[in-house]
C-alpha cells in the first residue's frame, strides 16, 4: 500500500532496503569468489622433478607467486598415529566431539536437528611432497598447512555414543524444548603416501623448496583432487553465487518497479481529480456570469441542488418549489426537502410561463 501523497509505505522502503543489501553482499561474495577463481585458474604449473630448482633459481626473487604442484606426501621426522586405526599414520590429525540435540522451534511448532562442535583439537607434524616416481631426489616442503583454504582430511575414524536418558530427563527435555541425541566423535587425518595438489608461493629458500601461503590476498590450498577438479569446483561455486545475486537483483529491481510503478498510478490519479476540480470550478464560474447575464428572474428559478437547471418539482406537503426533476430523482430514499428535511408525500410538476 501507498501513503499519504504517493509516498512508498515503511514496509515496501523496509523490503527495498533489505533486498538491495542482500543484492549487494551477494555480488561483492560473487566478485570475490570470481576473483578467487580466475586467480586459480592463471597459478602456473609446475612439475616436481630436478628442474624445479632450476626454475626458482631463474625466477625473479627465487620465488613463484602462484604455482600449483602435485605430489605425495612424507613426514619430515615423526609421523602421527591414530589414536583408533592401528597402522594409520598422518602428518595432520583432528579430532572432533560434535554434540547432536533436537530444538523445539516455538514458531514452526517442529523439532529440528542441530549439531554443535564441542571439542575440537588439530596436531600437526613438518611434511614434504615428493614424486609420485621412487628415486627422484627432489622435495617441497609444506609451510603452514593449517592456514590453507581448503585442507583434505580423511575420516578415519566415526562413531556415534547415543545420549542415555531416563523417564524424568525425558520430561525435562520436552519442557526446556532441547532434547539430546548423543555425542558423534571423528578423527580425521592427512594420510602419509596420500596424493595432494599444492596452490601457493613456491619460493627457494637456502637450498629448500617451500610450499607455503600466498600473498596479495590469493588463496592457499592443499587438496587431494587434482587441479582440473579443484579449478572446476572453485567455477562451479562461482556459478552458484552468480545466480543468487542475479536472482536477488531481478527481486530488487521488481520491488523497485512496484513502488514506482504505484507511485506514477497516484500521481495520475491527482492528475485526474485535479483535472475534474479545474472543470468544476470553470464550469461554476460559467453559471454564476449566465445567471448575472440574464437577469435576477434567472436566478430565482435556478434548482437549489446542481444550480444549471430550471426548477420544475413542487414539493407536498411542504409546497417548497426548489429543484429539478433530475435532482429530485437522485435524492435518496426516503426522498426530503433540500430546503426544511420535511419528508416528500408527492411531487407535483411545475409550469412555468
Amino acid at each position: 500500500m501507498m501513503e499519504s501523497g504517493g509516498r512508498p509505505s515503511t514496509g515496501q522502503l523496509i523490503l527495498l532496503a533489505t533486498s538491495s543489501a542482500v543484492t549487494a553482499i551477494l555480488y561483492s561474495i560473487y566478485r570475490q569468489k570470481s576473483k578467487v577463481a580466475h586467480s586459480l585458474k592463471g597459478a602456473k604449473k609446475v612439475n616436481l622433478d630436478q628442474d624445479l630448482k632450476n626454475i626458482l633459481m631463474e625466477a625473479p626473487g627465487k620465488c613463484v607467486p602462484y604455482a600449483v604442484i602435485e605430489g605425495v606426501v612424507r613426514s619430515v621426522k615423526e609421523t602421527l598415529n591414530s589414536q583408533f586405526v592401528d597402522s594409520c599414520k598422518g602428518v595432520v590429525q583432528r579430532l572432533t566431539l560434535r554434540e547432536h540435540k533436537m530444538v523445539w522451534n516455538r514458531t514452526t511448532h517442529i523439532w529440528n536437528d542441530c549439531e554443535k562442535i564441542i571439542h575440537q583439537r588439530t596436531n600437526a607434524t613438518p611434511f614434504d611432497l615428493v614424486p609420485h616416481e621412487d628415486g627422484a631426489n627432489v622435495t617441497v616442503r609444506v609451510v603452514k598447512p593449517l592456514d590453507s583454504a581448503e585442507l583434505s582430511l580423511e575420516t578415519v575414524y566415526e562413531k556415534f555414543h547415543p545420549s542415555v536418558q531416563s523417564f524424568t530427563d525425558v520430561i525435562g527435555h520436552y519442557i526446556s524444548g532441547e532434547r539430546p541425541k548423543g555425542i558423534q566423535e571423528t578423527e580425521e587425518m592427512l594420510k602419509v603416501g596420500a596424493m595432494l595438489t599444492g596452490v601457493g608461493e613456491l619460493v627457494l629458500d637456502n637450498n629448500t623448496i617451500k610450499l607455503q601461503p600466498p600473498k596479495q590476498g590469493l588463496q592457499y590450498y592443499l587438496s587431494n583432487l587434482d587441479f582440473d577438479s579443484l579449478l572446476k569446483k572453485q567455477e562451479s561455486n562461482v556459478k552458484l553465487w552468480k545466480i543468487l545475486t542475479v536472482i536477488f537483483g531481478f527481486a530488487t529491481c521488481a520491488t523497485l518497479f512496484f513502488i514506482l510503478r504505484k507511485q506514477y498510478r497516484e500521481f495520475r490519479e491527482k492528475q485526474r481529480l485535479k483535472q475534474m476540480q479545474d472543470e468544476f470550478r470553470q464550469t461554476q464560474e460559467q453559471l454564476r456570469h449566465d445567471m448575472k447575464t440574464e437577469g435576477g428572474d434567472t436566478v430565482k428559478n435556478v434548482c437549489v441542488v446542481c444550480l444549471s437547471n430550471i426548477k420544475s418539482c413542487v414539493f407536498l406537503e411542504c409546497g417548497h418549489v426548489c429543484s429539478c426533476d433530475e435532482c429530485y430523482q437522485a435524492l435518496p430514499d426516503p426522498k426530503k426537502c433540500p430546503i426544511c428535511r420535511q419528508a416528500i408525500a408527492r411531487v407535483v410538476p411545475l409550469y412555468n410561463s
